[in-house]
């Protein structure tokens, strides 16, 4: 691919200013380098022709731009696509559904986008400092979880491009003993799962391990979701593995992981979007805020590639941002404040 990052190049064209935009705003939000965005005659009129992988062409009436093929198809031998649907209001369900349909025809043409980055994303992780010797201390009001306790709070970490060095700042910073267990969503090829178990649980309090069909998730796991097929929970709270692949072009899904939790869990299931490209989440998440779940993402600044935690904040269901240490810190409080109103709740009742 020709990019100056190594991810491929889009050529965007379209007579309406709007849906040019749009367009350009969801190559950059799948991690794509934008060579060109303009109409068709300045396409036309552009003094060196750009390089392009992939072509987007989207014009409200072809007879207006009777030359334009012509001269596109006579500059590149890279794939065309024509038609792209309008793209509907920011932020509502229709939009998040446009750029999945449009990230799915990207796919098709050139192939799994997060592929690029997850060797290069893990490699920098083998060599990054290690966690601080003294994370925070568990608060005082907060019971120490016993070991092999089954945990009743669960809190999905959903990441995606530049996930693993998020989420792996985020769980360096929390004490042992924390009365909750974590189920890990992230987009990786499956052939780097082992590598991602084994960086990430190097220093942290929390290791990683993988599903297991029949387990009830206990307190201070950190359960990878697989990527070759969906997961869920039977009736008791164990892991169940189906017989079918996660829906969409990543997995696992994140938004069927939300899903799949909640399922079991209700509100007692939470989520934290970390770094990634793409929507995923954003379906899902309303969904999780109707339980009375907690709904967090990471802040902008902080992320590999803000897409996804971004796309998720718009729906308007996320309580709080921040950089991974913050959300750490914000769940200590979260479960600190949690124990408290148990504690009062019970001397009200004796």
């Amino acid at each position: 691919m020709s990019g100056q990052t190594g991810r491929p190049k889009v050529g965007v064209v379209s007579d309406d200013a709007l849906q040019r935009r749009r367009l350009q705003e969801a190559v950059g939000k799948f991690g794509l380098d934008s060579c060109f965005a303009g109409d068709p005659d300045r396409l036309i009129d552009y003094p060196e022709f750009p390089e392009a992988d992939l072509w987007l062409v989207t014009l409200q009436d072809e007879a207006d731009h009777p030359t334009f093929f012509d001269h596109l198809l006579g500059h590149t031998d890279a794939p065309v696509l024509f038609g792209v649907d309008l793209a509907p209001k920011p932020g509502s369900k229709e939009f998040v559904r446009w750029e999945r349909r449009l990230q799915n025809k990207l796919e098709k043409q050139l192939g799994p986008l997060e592929a690029f980055d997850s060797a290069c994303d893990l490699e920098e992780l083998v060599d990054c400092e290690p966690a601080p010797e003294r994370p925070a201390s568990l608060p005082s009001s907060v019971t120490p979880a016993p070991p092999g306790s089954l945990a009743s709070e669960i809190w999905i970490l959903g990441a995606s491009l530049g996930g693993p060095a998020a989420v792996k700042a985020f769980l360096d910073q929390l004490p042992p003993g924390l009365p909750v267990g974590f189920v890990y969503a992230q987009h990786i090829d499956g052939n780097f799962t082992d590598v991602l178990t084994r960086v990430l649980g190097r220093h942290a309090h929390y290791q990683l391990k993988k599903a297991e069909q029949g387990y009830r998730i206990q307190n201070g796991d950190v359960v990878l979701m697989p990527v070759e097929q969906e997961w869920s929970f039977d009736s008791e709270g164990r892991l169940l593995q189906l017989d079918k692949p996660w829906p969409g072009p990543y997995g696992p899904s994140i938004d069927q992981v939300l899903l799949n939790v909640a399922d079991h869990f209700g509100k007692h299931c939470h989520a934290i979007l970390f770094s990634g490209m793409g929507n995923d989440g954003a379906l899902a998440a309303p969904m999780l805020k109707a339980y009375g779940s907690h709904i967090w993402a990471q802040e902008s600044e902080s992320c590999g590639n803000s897409s996804m935690p971004d796309s998720v904040a718009a729906t308007g269901c996320t309580s709080f941002r921040g950089t991974p240490e913050q959300l750490a810190e914000e769940l200590l409080k979260t479960i600190k404040n949690n124990c408290l109103l148990k504690s009062r709740h019970k001397r009200d009742s004796a």
